[in-house]
C-alpha cells in the first residue's frame, strides 16, 4: 500500500471514530436519520466543515453542504458525498467514512494551499438508509427532483409526515425545486465495499461500474385454516407450501441468473409471514417479500415475469389462491461515469494501489446523483466483508488510501499537475 502524499491519515481516522461515538450507547453504532442523535452528529459535522474553511448550509432537501469556492465561477462544482445516518446497530464506516473523506480532502487542499478552478462541495446526504418513513436516499432524491409529494406524505409510527420531519432537519419542502442541481460536473463517493471481494483478493480499491436497481415484490397466498391434527393431508389447502416452493425457486433462479455472466444478480426472501402462526393450526395465509437486485434491467424484468408464472403454478400445486403479487418498490440500475472511472483508475495506478472494477450490490446516493451529474464510486476493503453490524471495520490505511485516490482524481479533473 502506498504512503499517502497529501492525506492526513491520523486526522481522518480520528474524525471517523469521533463521529461514530455519537451513538445510542445501548445500541452501538446507531444514529438514525431524523433523530436527536442524528442532529447532534450533524451539528458536529457542520462545525468540522467550518473549521476546514467551508461555508455551510442545509439545502431544501435537508442535505448538509460544505462549500469551497473555486477560482472560476463558471466551472461548476465537484461534489464529494455520502451519509452520516446508520441502520440500527450498524457500524462506524458505512456512509460516515465517505463524508469524513470529503472533509479531509477539503482540509488537505487548504493545508497545501491548492486552489481548484471548480468549486468543491462536501455533502452529507439526508437519510440514505431506509428511514422510519419507509423511503431511502431522501436527500439525493431531493437534489435530483425525485422526492415526490407521495414521499412527502409518508408518515412514521408517530404519525408525523415526512414533509414536517424535513423541516425539523432544516429543509424546506415548499422549496424543493431549489435543491435540484444542474451545476455539478462530477460527484464522487468513497464507501466500504460491504462485501468480501477486495479483502479476499488482497486488493486496495474497487472502482464501481454500476449500482444495482432494487425491486421488492410481495407475494401473498391464501388457503384454508384448519386443525393440524385432524385435517387429512390430502384435504389441506396450506398456503405455506406454495410459499416454501416459491422461496426455493427464488434461490435457484437467482443462482442461475448470476451464473449467466450478464451482470450482478441476487435475490433474497427476507420476510415470511404466516397467519395465524400457531403450531397446531394449518396456516390461512402466507406472505413473502422478495428483494431482487441487478445491474441489468433486462435480467430483472425476466425474473419478475418468471416469478409471476412460478407463483401461480406454486399456488395451483398447493390447491391455494395467489391473492397478491405487488411490486412494493422498483428502482433502476445506474451506471457510473466512464470518464470518472478512468480518472479513479489512473489515480490508483499512479499511487501504486491495486484495483478492480466491480458492480455495487447495495444502493447508494450516487445512483440518484447520476441522474443530474457524472457520478463515480470507489470501494475500500472492509473486514470479513461485514457491514450493517457493530463489527463493521475498515483499516485506517485503507480509508486513507481510498481518500487519496479520490483527491488525486479531483486534481486530475481540475487540470492540476500530479
Amino acid at each position: 500500500m502506498t504512503h499517502n502524499a497529501l492525506i492526513d491519515r491520523d486526522r481522518l481516522w480520528a474524525d471517523i471514530m469521533a463521529l461514530g461515538a455519537i451513538t445510542d450507547p445501548a445500541r452501538p453504532y446507531t444514529r438514525r436519520s431524523f433523530s436527536a442523535l442524528f442532529l447532534e452528529g450533524r451539528e458536529w459535522l457542520e462545525q468540522r466543515f467550518r473549521d476546514a474553511g467551508l461555508s455551510t448550509h442545509i439545502d431544501a432537501a435537508g442535505n448538509l453542504v460544505g462549500r469551497r469556492e473555486g477560482l472560476d465561477p463558471n466551472a461548476g462544482s465537484i461534489v464529494i458525498g455520502s451519509h452520516s445516518d446508520s441502520v440500527p446497530s450498524g457500524g462506524r464506516f458505512d456512509g460516515m467514512a465517505g463524508v469524513i473523506a470529503g472533509l479531509e480532502i477539503a482540509r488537505d487542499l487548504r493545508d497545501h494551499r491548492i486552489e481548484l478552478n471548480h468549486s468543491l462541495e462536501v455533502i452529507d446526504f439526508l437519510a440514505e438508509e431506509p428511514s422510519e418513513f419507509g423511503v431511502s436516499c431522501v436527500g439525493s432524491r431531493g437534489i435530483t427532483g425525485m422526492l415526490s409529494p407521495v414521499h412527502l406524505a409518508l408518515r412514521n409510527k408517530r404519525d408525523e409526515p415526512l414533509d414536517m420531519a424535513l423541516i425539523r432537519m432544516g429543509g424546506d419542502p415548499a422549496r424543493l425545486e431549489d435543491a435540484v442541481r444542474n451545476d455539478i460536473v462530477a460527484a464522487f463517493e468513497l464507501h466500504i465495499e460491504q462485501g468480501p471481494v477486495l479483502e479476499g483478493n488482497e486488493l486496495d480499491v474497487g472502482i464501481v461500474t454500476s449500482i444495482v436497481g432494487i425491486t421488492r415484490i410481495e407475494v401473498t397466498f391464501q388457503g384454508t385454516a384448519g386443525h393440524a391434527g385432524t385435517t387429512p393431508m390430502t384435504l389441506r389447502r396450506d398456503p405455506l407450501i406454495a410459499a416454501a416452493r416459491l422461496i426455493g425457486w427464488i434461490r435457484d433462479t437467482a443462482e442461475a441468473f448470476a451464473m449467466r455472466g450478464q451482470g450482478h444478480f441476487v435475490a433474497t426472501t427476507g420476510i415470511v409471514e404466516v397467519l395465524p402462526n400457531a403450531s397446531n393450526v394449518i396456516p390461512k395465509t402466507a406472505r413473502i417479500v422478495i428483494d431482487a437486485r441487478s445491474e441489468n434491467r433486462g435480467l430483472m424484468e425476466e425474473f419478475c415475469r418468471k416469478l409471476d408464472t412460478e407463483s401461480g403454478e406454486a399456488a395451483e400445486a398447493a390447491n391455494v389462491d395467489r391473492v397478491g403479487l405487488n411490486r412494493l418498490s422498483d428502482s433502476m440500475p445506474a451506471g457510473c461515469d466512464p470518464a470518472l472511472r478512468g480518472l479513479l483508475h489512473d489515480s490508483a495506478e499512479a499511487l501504486g494501489l491495486s484495483c478492480v472494477e466491480m458492480a455495487s450490490g447495495a444502493g447508494h446516493d450516487m445512483a440518484f446523483m447520476s441522474l443530474v451529474a457524472p457520478a463515480a464510486m470507489i470501494f475500500i476493503p472492509c473486514k470479513g466483508g461485514r457491514s450493517h453490524t457493530p463489527e463493521e471495520w475498515a483499516s485506517a490505511d485503507a480509508v486513507a488510501a481510498g481518500t487519496e485516490v479520490v483527491l488525486n482524481a479531483i486534481l486530475r479533473l481540475d487540470g492540476k499537475q500530479i
